[in-house]
């Protein structure tokens, strides 16, 4: 594992961890962007923010490299389930009369998430490939 794997690592874990708490102290600007073809809003605000913080702690704790490769799977999956709901923030943000806070944050937002779910994977060491990798290849 390198030094950016595994300080992506604990800036991914600091980064859901924060964000499970806050799915679980604050659920409802969460169930607000949900989806409505989403059940059980709260329950699965509240389920998202348990998930958040067991693959937070998972993708950092140094006994178990099956458990942290579990957390950066479970993270992965984790953001592309949530995607949806990005979408929906972006719709119902821009349909208020002001625009809301306008493309310039939502498209940003929405094109990041493949690489939190990259991330994720090649964090927790799922994955091998990474732009040092390759540039390292190609000098060789």
């Amino acid at each position: 594992m390198t030094r950016g794997q595994t300080w992506g690592r604990w800036l991914l874990s600091l980064f859901y961890f924060v964000a499970g708490v806050l799915h679980l102290v604050t659920p409802a600007p969460f169930a607000g962007i949900m989806p409505p073809w989403v059940p059980a809003p709260g329950f699965v605000v509240a389920a998202t923010g348990v998930a958040e913080i067991a693959g937070a702690l998972a993708l950092v704790q140094p006994w178990s490299v099956p458990l942290r490769k579990a957390g950066g799977i479970g993270l992965a999956l984790y953001s592309f389930c949530v995607w949806p709901a990005n979408f929906q923030h972006m719709w119902l943000d821009m349909a208020k009369a002001d625009g809301g806070a306008g493309l310039g944050y939502h498209v940003p937002r929405l094109a990041f998430q493949p690489v939190l779910i990259w991330l994720a994977l090649w964090a927790a060491d799922v994955i091998r490939w990474s732009f040092t990798a390759h540039a390292a290849k190609a000098r060789k």
